[in-house]
């Protein structure tokens, strides 16, 4: 079945009950009530509302109006001549109209591409071609980045903008869904139909596009469900974008079970653990850094947990990148209730839950875990063979979630897709219980004199300190050796740390896995929580760096020259 059909078994059974809230922390008006603050009652009836996604603090909608809304945006994309497979790309911040939007694309029998809102101009550009997409949908933080390149995207057939205002280039997407039909329009869609184009996340390279069909979807609710046991009672903290497949198929256990989820713009400390409190949030999921913040707000004294009703909250888990065990010994010191999660997957196999630890296996953090429900993994070794347990090798998955293709590119289908399986590009290892541990990510090891360097180890050991915020070991480039592991580090806000402190730190490791450069600087990360080791190596590649502490970096005392 197509997960379209999930939607509206909620809106039958369910259809007055809260589906999705919107909340935005910066357009809070301390004089009014909360409730106050939301859109006006005419909105639910798709009327021209000017201020409701700018200026409203919270709005909400329930199941019969999702499924509406999503109807009426398939009629309005079949009213304009809207065929099978046609592409309608989504640029849009996380608000209450995302979801529906999406859902309305699948209803219409068209594929859905989400673009990443921090793209530039002509990255904007670049996607739209490589996925043939003929419409766009986008939001006001972007009309200047879509003006500015009308004139290349003579593909795209209609323009649509969400918010007040609209530019005299696009149409309103309020003014123009109000006409439409919020009946099904009743388009057939099967299990194989192609359903969506996400684009890899861009940490070794240009952005894929990456295809996914309807079972793929489906999968994902089943798989996300049956790991953190969704129920109608639980509520949904939503916080990474919905363009990429983790936070929207985390969403996918909320839409399976009918029960809410909250969309939180502008994150902080203080915001997430008001909104948990003030919306009874049940499950939570973070990134790494978002969960280091709360922690350090915490130990710091700047939040207080007695001033929040946290009582409802069950579950953290975290997904996107490899989870130092540190993090979670000092999570639990602090929320010693909640069960905890760390979901593996990639884009290419829809998300999360591919590999999972399993909230039982809280003894195993530093896995990732085992093969998720209705998956299958593996780590091979360079012929495709199995490894023996302990030894590095990579990891493959194979599951109904996988990918059908980098759409438009058969050679780099054919790299990662052999024999059913995806070769996910990731090094691991299996331990004496059968569970995966992430080594690296194949393109980052590093090969100093002939030895191999898996940066994960070294950057879960960094964070250790208690001075570090955020650690990323990359390779430089180095006559002798062939390469040197030099070691990026953020420090936590307002610590002073020496270059020698670090080093003497680091003399716990290995001397082969000693970083041999350390920089203090801070560590780019994208909106999914992923360090962009690109950008580290292009700033710091070349051999003719010798002062590599930037003088806007973090204060530190020393220079972090080359050693």
């Amino acid at each position: 079945m197509p997960i379209t059909e999930f939607a509206e078994q909620n809106a039958k059974r369910y259809g007055d009950d809260t589906a999705l809230i919107e909340i935005n922390p910066d357009n809070y008006n301390p004089r009014q009530n909360d409730r106050v603050n939301a859109a006006p009652e005419n909105w639910r009836e798709f009327a021209l509302v000017e201020s409701a996604p700018e200026d409203a603090y919270r709005r909400e909608i329930t199941w019969t109006d999702f499924d509406r809304r999503a109807n009426r945006f398939a009629n309005l994309l079949l009213s304009n001549g809207i065929k099978r497979g046609d592409k309608v790309a989504v640029l849009l911040m996380n608000c209450l109209e995302w979801l529906p939007i999406y859902f309305g694309i699948l209803k219409a029998g068209a594929v859905a591409v989400p673009l990443n809102y921090r793209y530039t101009a002509r990255e904007i550009e670049y996607c739209l071609e490589l996925s043939d997409a003929e419409y766009l949908i986008f939001g006001r933080e972007f009309t200047g980045r879509v003006e500015s390149i009308l004139n290349d995207i003579r593909r795209i057939k209609k323009l649509y903008y969400v918010g007040s205002a609209c530019p005299e280039f696009a149409q309103s997407y309020y003014q123009f869904i109000s006409y439409c039909s919020g009946r099904n329009p009743g388009i057939s869609v099967s299990d194989k139909d192609d359903a969506a184009v996400y684009f890899s996340s861009g940490t070794t390279g240009f952005p894929k596009a990456i295809l996914h069909n309807h079972e793929s979807l489906v999968h994902a609710c089943l798989t996300e469900q049956a790991h953190h046991g969704q129920t109608r009672s639980d509520c949904f903290l939503c916080m990474p974008p919905l363009y990429h497949t983790g936070a929207k198929m985390h969403w996918f256990g909320s839409l399976m079970t009918g029960s809410p989820a909250v969309l939180l713009r502008g994150i902080s400390p203080v915001r997430i653990l008001e909104t948990a409190s003030k919306e009874k949030v049940t499950i939570v999921w973070l990134l790494v850094p978002w969960a280091q913040d709360i922690l350090d707000a915490i130990e710091s004294g700047d939040v207080k947990l007695e001033d929040y009703d946290l009582s409802r909250w069950r579950l953290m888990h975290i997904g996107a990148q490899p989870v130092p065990p540190s993090l979670i010994r000092r999570w639990k010191k602090h929320f010693p209730d909640h069960l905890y999660d760390t979901n593996y997957g990639l884009s290419e196999s829809i998300g999360p839950g591919c590999v999972h630890l399993g909230v039982e296996n809280i003894d195993k953090v530093g896995a990732i875990g085992k093969a998720g429900f209705g998956w299958t993994a593996e780590i091979v070794d360079e012929n495709g063979d199995p490894t023996p347990c302990g030894q590095v090798g990579e990891l493959t998955v194979s599951g109904p979630g996988v990918m059908t293709c980098y759409y438009k590119d058969e050679a780099a289908t054919n790299e990662v897709l052999k024999d059913g399986r995806l070769f996910t590009g990731d090094m691991a290892r299996e331990d004496e219980d059968g569970f995966i541990h992430l080594v690296d990510r194949k393109k980052d090891v590093i090969i100093t004199g002939g030895e191999n360097i898996y940066p994960v180890q070294i950057e879960d050991f960094l964070r250790g300190h208690d001075k570090i915020k955020d650690a990323a070991v990359i390779g430089r480039p180095h006559e002798r050796l062939g390469e040197i592991a030099a070691a990026v580090i953020e420090l936590k806000p307002g610590v002073i740390c020496s270059e020698e402190e670090i080093t003497e730190f680091c003399e716990a490791l290995p001397r082969y896995k000693r970083p041999r450069e350390i920089i203090f600087d801070e560590v780019p990360r994208n909106p999914t929580g992923k360090t962009e080791k690109p950008k580290l190596r292009e700033k710091y590649g070349s051999l003719s760096i010798v002062a590599l502490q930037t003088e806007d970096s973090p204060a530190a005392a020393g220079t972090g020259k080359k050693r």
